[in-house]
């Protein structure tokens, strides 16, 4: 009897957990599936996932993009700000929080608060005070504004590895000033090493955040040789035509590509950098 009912039980929470993945699942499902219906069946037949046939062609005429720009272009557009971005948020926030968790100055705790405190500021009030200034630097129309930002610490990531560093012995740090090391020799030969999953997970983020990024795209880029995949994506829609929907639905599935490849290679980065980082040495 008991056997029956722990097998009982462990079918139920299955099905439970099972039944959540799918309700999770199917946005992406029906994307997929959608961007292979013809284009007058993805809205009359929206609660089907079976297509009445397979249309290669809503990826052929997505790729070809706009205004001879292919999305091939709108796809090195996005990597480029995302390995940048990447690179700038991670280098500069692993230095601020090796700042904070190890090197004693003057304010420390004030700077500290200062940088908390942005967490909770809403980015709208941004907005306006930073085009103006990129404006002013004449970097409209450009990477820059998207990009630079990125390379002046980003305060969750900066936090995120400060404790990942505080589970860090510090006789660790002594023994290597022993040896001759000076602060910056302690970060890059001993801490640098011991941090690779707060860094990763720093760096997925980082990743996903730019990759789905909208708003400063939509800010900063006019022309559409510059657009990104996630800007790319609205000149499907034209209110004076025909909306490709088959298209966008076939770009925005490919789009999904990356995320998907970084989220599997990297996933045990991502569950080993935030349980540790909750941990105090």
């Amino acid at each position: 009897m008991a056997h029956s009912r722990k097998r009982w039980k462990s079918f139920s929470y299955h099905l439970l957990v099972g039944g959540l993945a799918f309700c999770m699942f199917y946005p992406i499902l029906w994307l997929i599936v959608s961007s292979l219906k013809p284009n007058d069946e993805i809205f009359t037949t929206a609660y089907s996932l079976i297509p009445s046939s397979i249309e290669w062609n809503n990826y052929v005429s997505g790729w070809a993009g706009f205004a001879g720009n292919s999305f091939g272009t709108f796809f090195k557009n996005s990597f480029i700000i995302v390995i940048f971005s990447t690179i700038g948020a991670v280098c500069s926030s692993a230095l601020v929080a090796y700042a904070f968790a190890r090197i004693p100055f003057f304010g420390k705790g004030f700077w500290f608060a200062c940088m908390m405190l942005t967490l909770m500021l809403p980015r709208d009030v941004t907005i306006i005070p930073q085009f103006i200034m990129f404006s002013e630097l004449g970097w409209l129309q450009s990477f820059k504004p998207i990009i630079v930002p990125q390379f002046l610490g980003i305060p969750f990531f900066i936090f995120l590895i400060m404790q990942f560093i505080r589970t860090i012995p510090a006789d660790l740090d002594e023994a290597a000033k022993i040896d001759g090391c000076n602060k910056y020799g302690i970060f890059f030969k001993i801490i640098l090493p011991l941090i690779v999953p707060a860094l990763m997970t720093s760096a997925i983020f980082s990743f996903y955040w730019t990759w789905e990024d909208f708003l400063h795209p939509l800010l900063y880029l006019n022309q559409p040789e510059l657009y990104p995949v996630s800007l790319a994506l609205k000149l499907f829609l034209d209110g004076e035509s025909l909306n490709n929907w088959g298209g966008m639905f076939a770009m925005s599935t490919l789009s999904l590509v990356p995320v998907f490849v970084v989220f599997f290679v990297f996933q045990k980065y991502i569950v080993e950098g935030i349980s540790t980082s909750g941990l105090k040495g």
